[in-house]
């Protein structure tokens, strides 16, 4: 181990994905570059075997079992409320990793991504290209905050209708290069490399988002305190995607409408006045309902 690189904390809030989980926990123990890793695996009262296969078969890692599902920021507070224990007299350099369970990492990821760091003091967070099970890339690895302005493009469609627009595409940036580094505004919780002494300044996460925009607002917070976010696609990390949220379709994609507005609440309300407020919300609405549409003819899933 080389004792000048950072102790890396990877933080994996988890629900009802254990065989993914396991496949992902495999990933991190082939990791090269000498890192010390410390993996917290939070699980949020999985009903499938996740905590059983954890404790057998992975014993190196710190589990949490809460008694409930509190949400991906809640699963993460608990997992850095777990670092500072364990950390407490200690002052190491170390950064914070957020992983979903459904990720699989290849053996460079963690030590390019930390050199990353290391090459840039600017920077206070890192994401890879994530790349899913079709080969295609993931847009939500690299975004733009989403303003009323951009989100109003997303949500009725100009993006997709011109997604090379410096305008119309600004949320998924789909108009730059997707293997050219770039500063953006937030890249995704799915993989998410935090300095340490940012971790400290900001604070945990919010934990009003339950599964959707805390990873944007973590971002915009931190980006707040003066830190710039990189995408980095040289590192590619394989993202199943919703191997959670398709357990409770619907369920999920109220939570990712009732992230926009709490996103906007917090953010971006009070700079405009309240019929301008009122629009964007009945906006968020409206949009939400076309999307449940379809889920009212088709068998939810499992919670």
């Amino acid at each position: 181990m080389n004792s000048q690189l950072p102790v890396v904390y990877v933080v994996f809030p988890s629900y009802n994905t254990a065989d993914y989980l396991c496949r992902c926990l495999d990933s991190l123990r082939v990791q090269e570059g000498g890192l010390q890793i410390e993996v917290y695996v939070v699980d949020n009262a999985s009903q499938d075997d996740s905590v059983a296969r954890v404790r057998a078969s992975y014993p190196e890692v710190q589990l949490i079992e809460s008694q409930r599902n509190g949400g991906f920021a809640y699963a993460v507070n608990l997992g850095l409320a777990g670092i500072r224990q364990r950390r407490d007299g200690r002052s190491e350099r170390y950064d914070v990793l957020l992983l979903n369970s459904d990720t699989e990492l290849p053996p460079t990821a963690l030590a390019q991504t930390v050199a990353f760091l290391e090459a840039h003091p600017e920077a206070g967070v890192v994401g890879p290209q994530l790349v899913m099970a079709d080969g295609q890339v993931d847009l939500a690895g690299r975004r733009s905050f989403p303003t009323p302005e951009v989100a109003f493009y997303r949500l009725f469609g100009l993006a997709a209708l011109f997604p090379h627009s410096r305008r119309f595409a600004r949320y998924n940036l789909t108009y730059l290069d997707p293997e050219e580094t770039a500063e953006v505004d937030a890249v995704c919780g799915a993989f998410m490399l935090v300095r340490g002494e940012v971790v400290e300044a900001v604070g945990g996460m919010d934990e009003a988002f339950f599964f959707y925009g805390e990873d944007l607002d973590w971002a915009y917070r931190i980006k707040a305190l003066g830190w710039k976010v990189y995408y980095v696609p040289s590192v590619k990390v394989r993202h199943w995607k919703r191997a959670s949220s398709r357990l409770r379709a619907r369920a999920s994609l109220k939570d990712f409408y009732q992230a926009m507005r709490l996103f906007h609440r917090k953010h971006f309300a009070p700079r405009y006045r309240r019929w301008v407020n009122a629009l964007i919300e009945l906006g968020i609405s409206l949009r939400e309902g076309l999307a449940l549409i379809p889920c009212f003819f088709r068998k939810e899933g499992g919670r």
